[in-house]
């Protein structure tokens, strides 16, 4: 086994490391290669491997009779603690991919060694504008050059020989709080990228670059704009129409395209998914009621030129969250006796879509997951059959939450068994608006509670709060089945965060799980037939490649992403994983192993809590309105990032040079002195310092009488609430 290493910042002062490991002079792609990836099975030449975005490979060395000899051919270590989530690209052996901060790095397929990597010089200081953690899911590759978006709103071009720019497009306005984490695709030449930054408060949109000069060619916006001004074209005037009140335009309006895309050759159609409205509460986005188009909808557009084709629109006026970003996949089925060109999405609502892609009709649709904001779609005219969800007056306990029953982890569709596979979960949420909201710039608006509202008091305690939380969340790998719509089986996967799917030739789903685990199943009944401990959670979509005609399997092992993030404390993760991020590759006969985990443990400093119960809550109100999405509720955050209640003496010594100073910029936290002011930073300081106190007391009594009655207490709470939260499933699934 080849063991490959290189700390992310290794090349300070420099923007590129480059080393001569036989990079390609040229990679010649282009829409014909595209559509014909299995021409080239070895190869993963796009994002979903081909323009369908099927993730599926015809290899099948590796199958469901040999897969128990499958072994770590050889790791990378990248150097990050942050979440991975890209898909690799591999072309003539080389892997090429994205890491945090939109970081690219090539390595030999056959070793892992590290060929080129480039920093791209991103602004680290816009990570504050980041709602899902400092990720990107992959590149595209177009006629000699790879492209990636940046999440400082950038699109670049680069030469695939060194890593080197060749051009650096901006695609946002730096004003407003723009990323980009999506993969781009190319089509006809034209470099496809949307954004993100739904729920700070921007206005979305898709854009076209020509893949050779770097122009832009056309934009199409997906909510329009204030309609005091002339529109950008017409169908946004008719979609103003569905906006009721306002003025929506002031805070952006939302409906990033922030992933999803796939694009069908023969009709010449793309295809994106469009993201939530901003606020999410619909009450005061679109006071006046309306769909709000195109928000939470699948639009078909002419690649060409940008023009709207049609839409259908899964979620009218969505007021959950529910996007429509999530994966598309395209396929020719076989319903009722008559072959259909269909498109199909899980999007976060719960409901899987079957649509002709054509002309965007409802072909069927029922919910894979406990639904209980709708009794089903009507398939007449195509629009959900809501139940009474209104949370204006009060509370409403739904099913699915934000997270959506399915979020951006890819799906695969097997040609073999006819099922696609879509990385699920069940978690509710309490919807309730918020009655005193005011749009705040660059921060999240909305305009409900959530989070950043809600206070966990230093006396509850951190084990509670991680036992009950993880006890309300199942995720599962989900295969469905599209012409019947029902579920054929799951497999679960022991946390609500894990990777995408890839499926194969050789009958078998490849996926890996917030637990840890890479696994191989049998695609046609669920078995687990092979698992490798990669010793920390895996949201990283797998891909599989041939060299010399020997199968690998590559996936990104790095924890992170929206809910490892700001649900540490329910990701029922591993409690001490490896915090190093990696890129693992396993082949057959391979007897690889990793390093044991080496993890220091802190242990609290905190000076002596002596602040008054005012500035306490103070403190909590002010951390979880400004802090929780990176660092956790109650300071309980994913094992890989600092953890708040364990600071050393010297970072308390340092607290406002930190978040007010921005020392740490650097490394990913930025300081907030244009938000916050010194006695509030000693606030939130003064919260954090009794969090530390709490935590060593609770480390105290590991291993006491009282801490064992405690945790049996605890773990029995988190029975219960889990029997509950089935129940409750049971009970509200309205679809069902």
């Amino acid at each position: 086994m080849a063991r490959s290493f290189l700390p992310l910042r290794s090349c300070a002062g420099f923007l590129l490391c480059a080393f001569t490991v036989g990079a390609p002079a040229s990679l010649d792609v282009d829409g014909t290669r595209i559509m014909a990836a299995d021409s080239e099975p070895g190869n993963w030449i796009s994002h979903g491997r081909n323009y369908a975005e099927e993730r599926y490979s015809p290899l099948d060395a590796v199958n469901t009779e040999t897969v128990d000899r499958l072994g770590l051919a050889w790791y990378t270590d990248l150097g990050t603690k942050r979440g991975l989530e890209a898909t690799p690209l591999v072309i003539d052996g080389i892997l090429y991919f994205t890491g945090t901060y939109s970081e690219v790095v090539a390595v030999d397929g056959r070793t892992g060694k590290v060929i080129w990597r480039n920093d791209l010089d991103v602004d680290r200081s816009r990570a504050k504008y980041m709602c899902c953690d400092v990720v990107n899911r992959g590149m595209a590759v177009w006629k000699g050059r790879l492209y990636v978006g940046t999440i400082d709103g950038r699109l670049i071009a680069l030469d695939p020989e060194d890593g080197s720019v060749i051009w650096d497009k901006l695609t946002v306005d730096l004003e407003r709080p723009y990323s980009i984490t999506g993969a781009p695709r190319v089509v006809n030449g034209k470099v496809l990228i949307g954004n993100g930054g739904g729920e700070l408060g921007v206005r979305g949109y898709i854009s076209a670059y020509d893949a050779e000069t770097g122009e832009m060619l056309w934009r199409f916006y997906t909510v329009p704009g204030n309609p005091d001004e002339p529109f950008e074209n017409p169908i946004l005037e008719r979609a103003a129409e569905t906006w009721g009140g306002g003025p929506w335009w002031e805070i952006g309006g939302g409906g990033t395209v922030w992933d999803s895309m796939a694009y069908d050759p023969e009709l010449d159609l793309l295809y994106i998914g469009v993201g939530n409205g901003t606020p999410w509460n619909k009450h005061v986005r679109s006071p006046s009621g309306g769909d709000n188009l195109f928000l939470s909808s699948i639009v078909a557009l002419d690649p060409n030129t940008g023009e709207y084709v049609w839409h259908y629109q899964t979620t009218p006026g969505d007021g959950w969250d529910y996007t429509a970003t999530q994966h598309l996949i395209l396929a020719d089925l076989e319903i009722e006796g008559e072959q259909r060109e269909v498109i199909m999405q899980a999007p976060k609502n719960g409901f899987f879509y079957v649509l002709d892609r054509a002309t965007g009709e409802l072909i069927s649709a029922e919910n894979y997951v406990p639904v209980s904001w709708a009794e089903g779609i009507d398939m007449q005219t195509g629009r959900p059959i809501e139940t009474d969800n209104d949370y204006s007056d009060g509370p409403v306990y739904q099913f699915p939450s934000p997270m959506g029953g399915h979020n951006w982890q890819p799906m695969c569709y097997s040609r073999d068994t006819g099922y696609v596979y879509i990385p699920a979960r069940q978690l509710a949420m309490v919807y309730r608006a918020d009655a005193d909201f005011e749009y705040e710039p660059e921060f999240w608006n909305v305009g409900m509670d959530v989070m950043k509202d809600i206070t966990v008091p230093p006396w509850m305690d951190a084990e509670l709060v991680s036992k009950v939380g993880s006890a309300m969340a199942a995720g599962f790998l989900l295969a469905w089945d599209p012409i019947k719509q029902e579920a054929v089986w799951r497999a679960d996967a022991g946390s609500p965060w894990n990777s995408g799917a890839l499926c194969t030739g050789g009958g078998l789903v490849f996926d890996g799980t917030g637990r840890g685990q890479v696994r191989a199943i049998d695609a046609a009944s669920g078995d687990i037939l092979w698992s490798f401990d990669a010793q920390q959670g895996i949201i990283g979509s797998p891909v599989t490649y041939t060299i010399d005609g020997e199968q690998y399997v590559s996936i990104l092992v790095g924890w992170g992403g929206a809910f490892g993030m700001s649900f540490g404390f329910a990701s029922n993760t591993l409690e001490a994983p490896s915090t190093q991020g990696r890129l693992m590759t396993f082949k057959l006969d391979a007897g690889g192993q990793l390093p044991p985990v080496r993890r220091q443990e802190r242990v609290p400093e905190p000076p002596e809590s002596t602040a008054s119960s005012d500035t306490l809550d103070e403190g909590n109100a002010l951390y979880h309105h400004y802090c929780v999405y990176c660092h956790g509720p109650r300071g309980i955050s994913h094992p890989n990032i600092a953890d708040l209640r364990t600071m050393d003496a010297t970072t308390h010594r340092n607290f406002l040079g930190i978040v007010l100073g921005g020392a740490q910029a650097d490394e990913g936290m930025p300081g907030f002195a244009d938000t916050l002011d010194e006695e509030e930073a000693m606030a939130i300081h003064a919260y954090l310092i009794e969090l530390g106190h709490q935590e060593l007391d609770r480390r105290r009594n590991e291993g006491t009488l009282w801490g064992s009655i405690k945790s049996a207490a605890y773990s029995f709470a988190a029975t219960v609430v889990s029997g509950i939260v089935s129940l409750l499933e049971w009970l509200k699934n309205a679809a069902g």
